[in-house]
């Protein structure tokens, strides 16, 4: 079966290239036999019209037009024969090995090569002369020489159309990293943002939201200093996160991140700005070895305090609220605890994104963190974060 699918173009222009040039020279007599079964030279233009016809079909059907052609040729050689009509039926050779099914491609040089050497042992041995090797050239020329060509170009094609594909799985491989990157980078601004000027945000709201409730002009008055605290260190945080960005844009070197060494003041300001809702905040560090950990580990550990401590001036009934660090080994623990209950006066409301920030942040240095409800040994019941996180740095690969 062969597809009836319209001719290319080109091959419309061989086929009637190459039947005006056998008519040409059927016209003007030049033949390359001489004594054959059929000596009228109009004979000769049969297998020439059925060659220029396999001609359309090079593309299409390439094993079939060689298998009808080779049988073309074979009944040219009883005629006075055309020489368009071979050079047609190389082109078919050519063509069956290019075009043709790649079991085909494979086969058909070998076949020609095998062809040639036979049929140059079988004339040397019925004609001893110089002659016979020159028939063997012949037919080599006519079916190993364009079976050899258009293994070649077929080889050169399938190479660069395999080159063209590794660079199409090289680009979009590129792509998918620079669009994990660019969500990843996002995700980390996102936390980053979030922890940095959540803290300050809450105490602002919690203790505006008690000036408007409280006709005391002494509370007032400290609320304001407060908000007015949280309002600069709010606006210090969001300068030091765009210089983060901007200078690491430009290729300059990051600034210092928050360390644990910072805890005392981020839980001196805790303290302060919760004082209003009846809390207290204590930090207990009970690690034996107080050296600097790696950076994303520090940074980490310190932000999910900082959470905490954020959550706890949203939601925790006065009380103590405990910070404790611990070293077990490989593993730095970080504990914040605050009273859970019903409390009143203002709350600031939350997203719950401070919760999933703290889980990112442990995941991606494969330690463990919970946090929810647990029961004292005196009835009563506290909100537990806690979290353990490896030492030695260790990127999780999710």
């Amino acid at each position: 079966m062969f597809s009836l699918a319209r001719p290319h173009r080109d091959d419309v222009l061989l086929s009637a290239a190459g039947l005006a040039g056998g008519v040409i020279l059927w016209l003007v007599g030049i033949h390359i036999q001489n004594g054959r079964l059929f000596d009228s030279p109009w004979v000769s233009l049969l297998p020439l019209a059925v060659m220029s016809a396999l001609e359309l079909l090079r593309r299409s059907a390439p094993q079939t037009a060689l298998a009808v052609g080779t049988l073309a040729l074979v009944a040219d050689q009883f005629t006075v024969g055309s020489l368009a009509t071979l050079l047609m039926f190389t082109d078919l050779v050519y063509a069956a090995v290019l075009y043709g099914r790649p079991a085909a491609a494979r086969r058909i040089p070998v076949i020609a090569l095998l062809l040639t050497a036979a049929t140059t042992v079988v004339f040397a041995a019925w004609i001893p002369s110089a002659d016979a090797l020159l028939i063997g050239i012949v037919t080599g020329m006519v079916f190993f020489g364009p079976s050899l060509t258009g293994a070649s170009v077929r080889n050169h094609r399938d190479a660069a159309e395999a080159a063209r594909l590794r660079a199409d799985q090289t680009a979009l491989l590129a792509e998918m990293d620079r669009a994990q990157a660019v969500t990843a980078e996002r995700s980390r601004m996102a936390r980053e943002l979030h922890d940095m000027v959540a803290n300050h945000l809450s105490a602002i709201a919690i203790h505006s939201t008690a000036a408007l409730s409280i006709d005391d002009p002494d509370t007032s008055r400290e609320a304001l200093g407060v908000i007015r605290r949280n309002s600069v260190d709010g606006l210090a945080e969001m300068r030091r996160l765009i210089g983060l960005l901007r200078e690491n844009g430009a290729g300059g070197p990051p600034r210092a991140a928050p360390t644990l060494a910072s805890l005392d003041t981020l839980v001196g300001q805790a303290g302060a700005n919760s004082a209003a809702s009846g809390l207290t905040v204590s930090l207990a560090d009970s690690r034996e070895e107080t050296a600097a950990l790696p950076a994303p580990v520090e940074l980490a550990a310190y932000r999910i305090v900082q959470e905490s401590l954020t959550n706890a001036l949203k939601h925790a009934a006065p009380g103590p609220v405990a910070v404790r660090l611990g070293r077990s080994g490989n593993l730095l623990t970080v504990e914040v605890s605050s009273v859970l209950g019903d409390r009143a006066g203002p709350r600031a409301p939350g997203s719950g994104a401070g919760l999933v920030g703290m889980r990112e942040r442990v995941a991606l240095l494969g330690g463990t963190i919970g946090a929810g409800p647990v029961s004292g040994g005196d009835g009563t019941e506290s909100w537990l974060v806690r979290a353990e996180l490896p030492v030695e740095e260790r990127i999780s690969r999710r």
